[in-house]
């Protein structure tokens, strides 16, 4: 395939190509509302109620009228009963009376505020206000997390535990959910031994396989593990048929650049299958191939494990996302100044392992681990990958780049 040498492709350019041409998986199952975290949502629901249903105090205290105090700041309120969250008050309140609420508690007919409690003083059965307070003050209204008809999840949404509290809150117990989408894995290459097995003289174990299944442990996602393949084109190319019949997606590792043992290409080609590109403008990953089996996606990932940390993360997993019939959202780029002087040739991005250092009271990043494609120890202990635009030549102290931030090291 070196005869067809194409230029390397941006990886933002790739991305927005593949999402624009990738049809989603179909099919829809109703599962419990327990097992939905991390599904995509089949369907787009709105709310039937208000939430909260009912207006209630949003601090312990007592529940007045607004213009009584302020009318009469010093007067004495007379309490008249208690209202506890689920056990609310039946009866009116009075302009000079007073309620005893506790947080939840819903307001009774009457008052418009609630005086916090360290803000009052109390006299057996009569209060006094110290703070100034206006209609509203410490009460939640009815309607004011989610009003009747306003949307409590869209589909393609990825369901996570704020939504899941949500969807809850709202009465839902069953929920439409997209099916998962089929993912194949595969590592090629003669040199390449599981974990576990016995390494020869100038073999290694797998490395990408394991962290590729770690990296697609997603609850969206169907993993298939189809085991190491031999530097063989034919070989290559049957594993990518046989993937291809159970899978949506498939994802190998090694072979991906254009040497005598790479068969990558002419495998993709020997099935039928369009090679969209080959070759990525970025730094580690540059000699991957993409290719599209009818509806099937093929992903050829270096065999070097950054290198294939990081096309996954970058490319791979966003492209999943979406054909899973979830909504993308680009990566989180945080704008952070760098802490170290680098040198690179214009033409290609780069994505360096860093580390978010405070210094002084104000955060710089710090290059972590040893440089190259292969060095996996680079990652342990990264918080992110700092971004080198395309068209960068150097790297000075200060100068501000764009940091993304592993998600390990999120809330």
């Amino acid at each position: 395939m070196s005869s067809q040498r194409t230029p390397p492709i941006a990886i933002d350019n790739a991305r927005d190509m593949l999402l624009a041409s990738i049809s989603p998986v179909e099919g829809i199952e109703v599962i419990s509302l327990d097992q939905t975290l991390g599904r995509v949502a089949g369907e787009t629901l709105v709310s039937e109620i208000d939430l909260p249903s009912t207006q209630n105090a949003a601090v312990d205290g007592y529940g007045i009228h607004s213009d009584s105090l302020s009318k009469v700041p010093n007067q004495a309120f007379k309490i008249v009963g208690i209202a506890r969250a689920g056990h609310p008050f039946k009866g009116v309140i009075g302009e000079d009376e007073a309620i005893e609420i506790y947080t939840g508690g819903v307001m009774p007919m009457g008052p418009d505020c609630v005086a916090m409690h360290e803000d009052c003083s109390r006299d057996g059965n009569k209060l006094f206000v110290s703070a100034k307070l206006s209609k509203g003050s410490n009460m939640r209204l009815a309607g004011e997390n989610l009003a009747k008809g306003e949307t409590l999840i869209t589909k393609g949404q990825m369901i996570n535990a704020a939504l899941i509290g949500q969807l809850a809150a709202s009465g839902t117990t069953r929920l439409s959910v997209l099916r998962r989408i089929r993912v194949a894995i595969l590592s090629t290459g003669d040199e390449i031994v599981a974990s576990g097995g016995l390494a020869k003289s100038g073999q290694i174990f797998d490395a990408n396989r394991p962290m590729l299944k770690a990296l697609l442990q997603h609850n969206h996602i169907d993993l298939i593990d189809c085991g190491i393949v031999p530097d063989r084109m034919d070989a290559l190319a049957k594993a990518y048929e046989q993937a291809l019949e159970d899978a949506d997606v498939v994802i190998s590792s090694g072979g991906a650049s254009d040497g005598i043992e790479d068969h990558t290409q002419n495998a993709i080609r020997q099935i039928g299958a369009e090679c969209v590109f080959w070759r990525l403008a970025m730094k580690p990953g540059r000699p991957m191939a993409v290719g599209r089996h009818d509806q099937g996606l093929l992903f050829c990932l270096p065999g070097n494990p950054v290198a294939a940390f990081v096309c996954t993360r970058l490319l791979i997993l966003p492209l999943i996302r979406r054909a899973s019939g979830g909504v993308w959202q680009p990566a989180l780029k945080i704008a952070v100044p760098a802490g170290f002087v680098y040198r690179k040739k214009p033409g290609r991005a780069e994505f360096l392992r860093v580390v978010l250092e405070n210094n002084n009271g104000k955060q710089q990043l710090l290059l972590h681990g040893r440089r190259g494609a292969g060095v996996i120890s680079s990652l342990t202990g990264a918080d992110g990958l700092v971004e080198i635009p395309l068209d960068n030549a150097g790297v000075e102290v200060g100068t501000v780049l764009n940091f993304l931030p592993f998600h390990e090291r999120g809330l």
